[in-house]
């Protein structure tokens, strides 16, 4: 018989972690808003993994005879100017908005809580360099920064990523710093000093643990922005490059026809918005998650 049990005074790690993943996880399921922006996320999810499965049509074929369809049976969101079926472009899409939120997230998250921890633990002459270069990204918009750096890249689908992560670095490494210098005191940490352990030891076990809540919170909250910011650079031909299917290109080449095919614009701006609002209210629900102070 299993020694995990659901006690209040755990008996293990491996249990207090059982328990906590536990109380998170009904905290999580009660918000019906939080509920409500995982579904969605899982749902992006899911439709861009099984794309080609869910895609009633081919999304680059062209067909002009069918061009400028009304939603019916055949194209459940209609056809665009050449044909192209929207609704299975818009399923393929999904899969360009996933990639862009995950390589943002897998260079943001790292540099932003390497820059910010850095900053708050060793002060000095380190936090004064490390955070005016902070405050010069972050005293731009990050829409029109980003466009100064794809115009210096080149339009494309990879640079609009390097240039979206440039830009969203900055809040990150403010969080990670402002946490840091509350802990950079505390009696583990000092503890560790006394111990002979090294700065970065300190920084990599011992501190940046500690601040992984907040940044993960901060991240998924992010990620809001930056399917914003990635529609915007498609919607500008400076992102993903045609024919592919990226919403924000899609809302770009259906606006000279949209006051008679409504559709074009209509449903990758719907999904556009969904998806930024089921990644704010999933933010909102692991932040209440995640905050030692709702224990």
């Amino acid at each position: 018989m299993s020694t995990l049990t659901y006690s209040d005074t755990p008996q293990s790690a491996a249990q207090a972690l059982q328990n906590s993943l536990r109380r998170g996880t009904q905290r999580l399921l009660r918000n019906p808003m939080t509920l409500a922006g995982l579904l969605v996320v899982l749902a992006l999810l899911v439709v861009a993994l099984l794309a080609p499965l869910i895609a009633t049509h081919d999304p680059l074929a062209q067909d002009l005879t069918q061009a400028l369809q009304a939603p019916s049976s055949a194209h459940w969101f209609g056809t665009d100017e050449y044909g192209r079926d929207v609704f299975s472009r818009l399923v393929h899409g999904s899969r360009i908005s996933l990639y862009i939120i995950a390589l943002v997230t897998v260079i943001v998250g790292p540099v932003g809580l390497a820059v910010g921890s850095m900053a708050g633990y060793f002060g000095g002459w380190v936090d004064n360099l490390f955070m005016r270069i902070t405050d010069i990204f972050i005293s731009f918009p990050s829409l029109v920064l980003a466009l100064a750096f794809v115009a210096a890249l080149g339009p494309g689908l990879d640079h609009a990523v390097i240039a979206i992560a440039l830009t969203s670095w900055p809040p990150i490494a403010r969080l990670a710093r402002a946490e840091t210098l509350s802990l950079r005191h505390a009696d583990f940490v000092v503890a560790a000093q006394l111990q002979g352990a090294s700065s970065s030891r300190i920084l990599l076990r011992y501190i940046a643990p500690m601040l992984m809540s907040s940044v993960v919170v901060r991240l998924t909250m992010n990620m809001a922005s930056v399917i914003l910011t990635a529609a915007g650079l498609g919607f500008l031909g400076l992102g993903a490059q045609p024919p592919l299917p990226e919403w924000g290109a899609m809302i770009s080449s259906g606006r000279r026809y949209m006051m008679e095919c409504w559709w074009l614009v209509a449903t990758p701006g719907a999904a556009i918005m969904l998806v930024s609002l089921a990644f704010n209210l999933l933010g909102d629900g692991l932040r209440d998650v995640l905050d030692p102070r709702n224990e």
